[in-house]
């Protein structure tokens, strides 16, 4: 993957409002299945461009995250303690990090959550715990280990923009990879088996 190309074409989508007129759905995710095969900024405007706005926001908004969370992914692939998972069916595993599997969801602070970004630093289970509990209700839902990547942008609160800074992302991502061991993930029990979680917290403050 060209890490430098996908960041300039998700970094064409700031310029557009970041709005979600409706909650994710397997039928508008069905209408815009498109967003897989369509790398440039340009093309998804073209095939957007019939929708109305609700289902065009969508559009938009799935293939940002897509794309990013694909480059996501493929950063991780890049060391060597990570093995990919082949199977690109598979909606609970997104790679191996020692022979752990993990789905990775990269996510902006939750405003939901009710607590300030310092007090989650602070309690990182509680806000885990949170995520998993509150997490959406359509196709990836489960209780599995998950590695959450959580956006923070204490610059201008705009926390979605960082999907769009890949070199930035490597950076954190590469420092956490530097320093990963099994001991410090989270462990719960949701009454089927031990589940090991973790926060990669990607902060901006200027």
């Amino acid at each position: 993957m060209d890490l430098e190309r996908v960041e300039r074409e998700l970094r064409k989508r700031l310029d557009y409002p970041y709005r979600w007129g409706k909650k994710q759905s397997d039928d508008w995710d069905n209408r815009t299945n498109f967003i897989y095969t369509t790398y440039s900024f340009r093309r998804l405007l073209e095939r957007t461009a019939a929708f109305d706005g609700a289902l065009r926001d969508y559009a938009l908004n799935r293939w940002y995250n897509f794309w990013s969370a694909k480059a996501v992914e493929y950063i991780f692939s890049l060391h060597g303690n990570v093995e990919p998972n082949i199977n690109k069916y598979d909606k609970r595993v997104d790679f191996y990090i020692e022979g752990i599997p993990f789905d990775h969801k990269t996510s902006v602070f939750p405003k939901g959550f009710k607590r300030s970004y310092a007090y989650a630093r602070a309690h990182e289970e509680e806000l885990i715990y949170w995520l998993y509990m509150n997490q959406s209700q359509e196709k990836r839902k489960h209780l599995k280990n998950r590695l959450f990547v959580i956006l923070y942008d204490g610059k201008d609160m705009q926390h979605w923009k960082l999907k769009a800074y890949i070199g930035f992302l490597k950076h954190k991502i590469d420092t956490y990879m530097g320093h990963f061991s099994k001991n410090n993930l989270h462990i719960f029990d949701f009454g089927e088996g031990r589940v090991y979680s973790d926060i990669l917290w990607v902060y901006r403050d200027k």
